[in-house]
């Protein structure tokens, strides 16, 4: 089962340190992989839930790549990961509101609620395990609570 930190959350939301590289490298440490949301204007690469905010570094995919979820946030984000050779490996996905999506990986991305099998739900509540305990057949949970 994979525990997947949500923006790099580690003990519920924070606002103010998720979604950045030095909490996203936290949850990392602790043995984490990490949802993040990943923006794209004139080939650069930001950070940001609501918008672009921080920038991020290419080598930081090189370095911490096998441990993200990347949430593409725009079109250019999506075509930008799918249409450069050097991030063809990592786990991507774009959705609106669709109840499922694909990763590039071929991963079910599962909004809060859904559950397929061999698929990741996000689940933010500290209440997750249960969630585990009741859909025992999907591949992980997306949670801003991984260390309760």
């Amino acid at each position: 089962m994979k525990i997947i930190s949500h923006r790099g959350n580690l003990l519920g939301p924070d606002p103010k340190a998720e979604n950045t590289i030095k909490q996203i490298k936290l949850a990392i440490k602790k043995g984490f992989d990490v949802e993040i949301d990943v923006w794209v204007e004139n080939n650069k690469i930001y950070l940001g839930h609501d918008k672009p905010e921080q920038e991020v570094p290419y080598n930081f995919f090189s370095k911490y790549g096998y441990s993200l979820w990347i949430h593409c946030k725009n079109i250019e984000a999506l075509n930008f990961f799918r249409d450069n050779s050097s991030f063809l490996n990592y786990n991507y996905f774009w959705h609106d509101q669709d109840k499922v999506t694909m990763t590039s990986k071929g991963i079910p991305w599962c909004y809060p609620g859904t559950y397929v099998f061999e698929g990741v739900t996000v689940h933010c509540g500290s209440d997750w395990r249960s969630v585990i305990k009741e859909n025992s057949t999907i591949l992980g949970i997306c949670t801003d609570y991984p260390l309760m």
